[in-house]
């Protein structure tokens, strides 16, 4: 059995993400982990917050921090949020860490010794009044294209057009604002992509048939517009530093590494960081390093990450010459839009993630954002789709079976599940109902297919409710006291099934599902369909107790507020 690395693209470090971040990486690796756990796998999930570059500079500026300190505050909010999500990651690490520092230096040298790696000179803007160079996002100016007079050196954010620092109309330091500037040579390295083209063609032509369409079509569209050789040091005070061995000139001027060079690596680092905790029992190198038959790598990210981590990084892997593991499987998310626009914290429009959690339990939202995965295509968030998709599959279909059942049972039955009547042909077709729906889910969830695993999780919870309408207990108990305390026996039984499967969405409701079950040998990790079918988990006469409501239904004063407070359909 192979195991599984996982990993989800890293999120950055100025500010808290919003839901399109959420449900594009972390959360869909997330359920697909605790899947593969529940099912016995040895898994390993490792992200960690992306700290370098020239946004966490100029954050930490605002903020009036220095950039170590601002980043260390940055990563603990962050990890409270994910926590808030039920984020299982087995290590959440950080790639400003001295792991990532090491291995990034060691995979430049390798490069370096292989040919790959080339110093150029090049033409930069130079401030006097700072006295550095400034790299591309720390000039802004008026974009040439649509006038926008806050146009970073790289991107105009307003028309998305690709700039050149030297393309802008009066263009300013970002760090004091001073117009007084120039152009000046200076040396960077370049990474030779151009020489390892053939080499990174062949290695997607070997995956990109199981890839999703998204995920490999960026790639290839890469590919055939040909790899270019890319500037990998930039000129920043925070990063990974160019190594003084290899490089005696470039780290005497305090050149670092590009931060799209040094983050993918982390993925290592951070796995690094994991196994330096406990070095006796963890072994990082086990899961990297020569080991691609034993190792199965799925990656999780939005479309804008994939060329990334479909090209650059395996350039980057396949030049060191060493056996490091590539990724596997690809797998792409669309945009989740706001409302059809992008979520915006300086127009107030969208959820962000503390946000979140701040109105309601995790569960709510992890449910929702995987039901309305955006795979296929863009997704747009509204509050009307929200509170719908809540009230409908998480407070009337699961939630208000659990808890009538369970405080039906208890009223007439008491405490403990009941005894009596023997299945007959409505529990029969039930269980093949649920063996049949519980093997659709699990090949959606091993295909990494979440919106359909979502929809055949929610036809079993259907099930449920409809074996209960055709056997109305609360009539059936009136004339056949057994038979209605096999309809709730069963449905019980039902309640803890949902308990095991659903855990990859929603696992704190899962916890409290099946803990209302005294059930002191309970040790499933997992239900197989030809268990499924029995529906006998749950002996007559073991002790229950009656949750609190799983899910508050959501009211139109609900959704007015959300709309007002975080901004509705735009004008």
């Amino acid at each position: 059995m192979a195991r599984h690395l996982i990993t989800s693209a890293l999120p950055y470090i100025n500010g808290i993400k919003h839901l399109g971040n959420m449900v594009g990486s972390m959360l869909p690796a997330d359920v697909y982990s605790r899947y593969l756990r529940q099912r016995g796998h040895d898994v390993l999930y490792i992200c960690a917050t992306d700290e370098h570059g020239t946004p966490a500079e100029l954050a930490a500026k605002e903020q009036g921090l220095p950039v170590d300190e601002f980043c260390a505050q940055a990563h603990d909010a962050q990890k409270a949020v994910y926590d808030g999500f039920a984020l299982a990651f087995d290590y959440f690490g950080r790639s400003s860490s001295a792991q990532n520092v090491e291995i990034t230096q060691h995979f430049a040298r390798r490069l370096n010794e292989n040919g790959f790696i080339e110093e150029r000179a090049i033409r930069q803007v130079y401030s006097p009044t700072d006295g550095r160079f400034l790299p591309d996002r720390y000039v802004e100016g008026t974009c040439p294209h649509c006038g926008y007079d806050r146009a970073r050196g790289d991107q105009c954010e307003n028309c998305t057009r690709v700039l050149d620092p030297t393309d802008l109309i009066n263009p300013r330091s970002a760090i004091s604002g001073s117009t007084d500037l120039e152009v000046r040579e200076t040396k960077h390295l370049f990474l030779l992509q151009s020489k390892l083209q053939h080499e990174v063609e062949e290695w997607v032509s070997r995956h990109e048939d199981d890839w999703p369409q998204l995920a490999s079509s960026i790639a290839r569209k890469w590919l055939n517009e040909g790899l270019h050789d890319r500037a990998i040091t930039r000129d920043l005070d925070w990063g990974v530093p160019v190594p003084a061995d290899t490089w005696p000139e470039l780290a005497a001027e305090g050149k670092v590494f590009y931060v799209w060079f040094d983050a993918p690596i982390e993925y290592i680092g951070a796995t690094k960081e994991w196994s330096d905790q406990e070095p006796e029992t963890r072994d990082w190198k086990s899961w990297w390093y020569d080991v691609d038959s034993d190792v199965r790598y799925t990656e999780f990210m939005a479309k804008d990450n994939v060329p990334f981590h479909t090209v650059m990084f395996p350039a980057t892997e396949l030049g060191v010459r060493e056996p490091w593991k590539k990724v596997d499987y690809v797998k792409a998310f669309n945009w989740l839009t706001y409302y059809g626009g992008k979520f915006s914290t300086s127009q107030k429009r969208g959820v962000f993630t503390d946000q979140a959690l701040e109105i309601l339990p995790a569960d709510y939202w992890r449910y929702f954002l995987i039901a309305n995965a955006p795979e296929s295509d863009d997704a747009s968030f509204t509050w009307e789709h929200f509170t719908a998709t809540v009230n409908k599959d998480l407070a009337d279909t699961l939630g208000n079976f659990v808890n009538r059942v369970l405080s039906f049972s208890k009223k007439r039955f008491g405490e403990e599940v009941p005894a009596g009547g023997e299945p007959g042909e409505a529990e029969r077709k039930l269980g093949e109902q649920i063996a049949e729906l519980l093997a659709e889910y699990e090949t959606q969830m091993e295909s990494l297919q979440f919106r359909k695993a979502a929809s055949a999780l929610r036809a079993l919870w259907s099930a449920g409710n409809s074996y209960l309408e055709e056997k109305a207990p609360w009539l059936e108990i009136k004339t056949d006291k057994d038979g209605a305390a096999l309809t709730l026996r069963t449905a019980m039984n039902l309640i803890h099934l949902y308990a095991v499967i659903s855990e990859p969405f929603i696992p704190t409701t899962s916890t409290a599902m099946r803990q209302a079950f005294s059930l002191p040998d309970d040790t499933a990790t997992w239900v197989s369909p030809a268990e499924a079918k029995s529906l006998t988990t749950l002996p007559a006469g073991t002790p229950f107790t009656v949750p609190p409501v799983l899910f508050a239904k959501l009211t139109d004063d609900d959704l007015e507020e959300y709309k007002e407070r975080f901004g509705g359909e735009p004008a």
